[in-house]
């Protein structure tokens, strides 16, 4: 009886994480101050919204391998934002990109 409870809920915890992969990815503590000097090292940024599974709102700076989690209420960090929207990873498009051909004209012999 114990090797089946312990594989149900092992199957269960596998089923939680593949359904809903972000869970533990979620800021759970947010600071209201930070220094100048770290954004200036700031590598990309991700913005954590308050819905679903993660219930602060949150601006998420990575920053050598490492996750801070600030205020997006801080001024500073609003600004710093606006000025660095390309450090915001892009979701990449999955679909067939068409070639372009190039359409010849037939030049009119007289």
């Amino acid at each position: 009886l114990v090797p089946f409870i312990s594989m149900l809920f092992l199957t269960l915890l596998l089923l939680f994480l593949a359904l809903f992969p972000g869970a533990f990815n979620c800021c759970t503590k947010i600071s209201d101050e930070i220094p100048e000097g770290i954004l200036r090292r700031v590598e990309r940024f991700d913005i954590q919204k308050a819905d679903g599974l993660c219930h602060l709102e949150a601006v998420i700076l990575y920053i050598e391998g490492r996750k801070f989690c600030v205020s997006p209420r801080i001024r500073k960090v609003k600004k710093w934002m606006k000025k660095n929207k390309h450090k915001i990873p892009r979701k990449k498009f999955h679909g067939r990109k068409q070639r372009r051909t190039r359409i010849k004209k037939k030049e009119k012999k007289q």
